[in-house]
This record gives structure tokens, sequence and C-alpha cells, in this order.
């Protein structure tokens, strides 16, 4: 995370939908927003968010009420990718029936927050033929908004991890809200070894010697900020390959098999390991007092899935810039 100085969203409020593990939330607080509202049906990623945040989110976003949501000011959510039935010429709301994006956009027809704040996977732009993007900004163009959009990678904003995301920002047309920048990109100063746990006897268990690693003979003396690929173990595939901590690491990943399953292997003094929980929630924004779930596994699943947390504080500041008035 960003240490915050100015927190340009205070006295705003703020919901927090497909909540996961709350870094939409941490990134807003940081920025002096209240969070009113979370949602999130997954159940082991529920009990983390409420370990962390004091309120249990509320499960099956298709079955809850929009009636009775709180009023909020910016509506976040990280909802799935989901293809669109295409039933007519239109892009907008009655396309998107059928997927989790409309219970998302009923949402904002009947609260109407000034701020709609979104992520996705990259794919999510060329989605089904870029359709899927182009309901979901006919939704919102229906439904009174000005949308703004574009592909971010974490390694841009500071994070060593290779993740590209679509970030969406949609501001009420009464705002008068024209022109809306994402925020610049700067050089990386820091690399994975940077964010590695200092105490070894936590991820000794992680260490692997296996006959089958072989090396491809790149000396691991450089720093870059691209994945340095040094060998593999068994035969390369996902999940097998060893990369060094002097570059950025793979995208974390809630899915996959092999050794190095969800982080990739690195090489870190002269051994090989996968990365630990600790270290995946440092490399995806997450401070060390947030209370990671007791099963490593469920862990790694849920940071794979989740946000990052530094490039979400910097598009908050770019909100804050062009509000006329960051209060209520």
């Amino acid at each position: 995370m960003i240490t915050i100085t100015e927190k340009t969203l205070t006295g705003m409020t703020f919901i927090d939908l497909f909540a996961g593990l709350g870094g939409f939330r941490l990134a807003l607080e940081s920025l002096g927003a209240t969070c009113v509202y979370s949602n999130e049906w997954d159940k082991p990623v529920q009990n983390v968010y409420r370990e962390n945040f004091g309120d249990l989110p509320e499960g099956d976003i298709t079955k809850v009420d929009e009636h009775t949501i709180p009023d909020h000011d910016i509506l976040c959510a990280g909802f799935p990718c989901q293809a669109f039935s295409i039933s007519g010429k239109q892009r907008g709301f009655e396309d998107s029936r059928g997927t989790l994006f409309f219970d998302v956009a009923r949402i904002i027809r009947q609260k109407h927050p000034k701020i709609v704040f979104m992520e996705n996977v990259k794919n999510f732009a060329s989605h089904d033929n870029g359709h899927t993007l182009e309901v979901v900004k006919g939704t919102l163009e229906e439904l009174g908004y000005t949308f703004f959009k574009d592909v971010l990678n974490a390694v841009d904003y500071g994070i060593p991890q290779n993740r590209e995301r679509i970030y969406m920002v949609c501001f009420q047309n009464d705002l008068k809200i024209k022109d809306f920048s994402f925020p610049k990109a700067f050089p990386l100063k820091k690399h994975v070894e940077d964010f590695l746990l200092e105490d070894e006897s936590l991820v000794e268990n992680l260490y692997i010697s296996r006959p089958d690693t072989y090396f491809n003979g790149i000396a691991d003396t450089s720093y870059s900020n691209k994945p340095i690929r040094l060998g593999i173990v068994n035969k390369g595939g996902q999940g097998e390959r060893i990369y060094s901590i002097k570059g950025i690491a793979i995208t974390l990943s809630a899915y996959g098999g092999g050794i190095f399953a969800k982080t990739g292997g690195y090489l870190i003094h002269g051994r090989t390991r996968k990365l630990h929980p600790r270290e995946c929630a440092r490399i995806m924004g997450f401070p060390d007092s947030y209370k990671l779930c007791p099963s490593s596994s469920q862990a790694y699943k849920q940071f794979g899935n989740s946000v990052v947390i530094d490039v979400l504080q910097l598009i908050g500041i770019e909100i804050g810039k062009v509000l006329p008035d960051s209060k209520s």
C-alpha cells in the first residue's frame, strides 16, 4: 500500500461488491472514504474479510434487494467476466440480464451513486469480440454515467508483478466530468527480493529439491522490470518454471497446477521455492497487518483473485482530483 498524505475522498461513502479480501476497501479507506456495505458469496473469503474489517459481507448478490442497500457515493465492484446474451442491437441494461453484472447494474439504477469504480481481467476488453465491454459501457451510459476505462499493469505502479487489469471509472453525468486521466506510469524501484519474508523458518517447508530441475545458464546478476526465467522443473509447464527474485513476479493466479502452482518458482539463496502467502499478500499491496486465511491453499487462491491495492489507491487519488467537492 502507498502511504496517503492527502485523503481526497474524506467524507465519501462506498459499497464493496464482490468484495473478495477487501482490496477496494483498503484502498478507499486509505483515502478517507467510509465503507457502508459489503457483499461476497465465498464463505472462506467472507471469514477473512470479517477478521480484518469486523463485519461479515452479505452473501449471494442475486438475492439482495437493491432497495435495502445503504445510500453511497461510490460503488466498487470487481465482478466476474461473463458473456452477455445478445438480445438485439442495443448494448444496455436489458442485455446484461442473467449475469452478475446485471446485479451491479440494478443496484446502480436504484441507488445512483456519484461514481462507479470497477475492475476486471485484461481480457474483459476483448471478451466476446468486445461485446461484453460494450454492454457494460452501454449500460452505464444508459443509467446516466460518463464512462472511462484503461488497462493498467501493476509493474508500472511500483508493484513487481506482471498483472494487467482493466479499470473502469464512471461519473454521474450531473457531475459534468468530461475528462478523466488514469494515473501515469512510473519506473519500478523494487523487485521480488524486496517483498520476501526475512524469517527463513516460515518458508523452509516451501523449498523443493528435485533431480528434474534444469537451469538455462542465465547469470542471475541483473535487475529487470520483467520476469526473468532461470530454469524449469519437470517439463516446464505453467507452475513448473523458476524465476529470478531480481525481476518481477509472474501474475499470481487462483488456479493452475505444478509444483509452484499459483505463484511460480523462484531461486532464493541457491534453492527454489514458491512464494509464501504473506509474500503474495505483499505483492498485491496488502499490509503485513492484514490477517491471512489459515489455509494456505485458500490464501493462494484468494490473492490470485484479488486486486492490487496500490493501483486502486492511485486511481482513487485521480478520482479525488476531478471531483468538484469530495464531500457528500
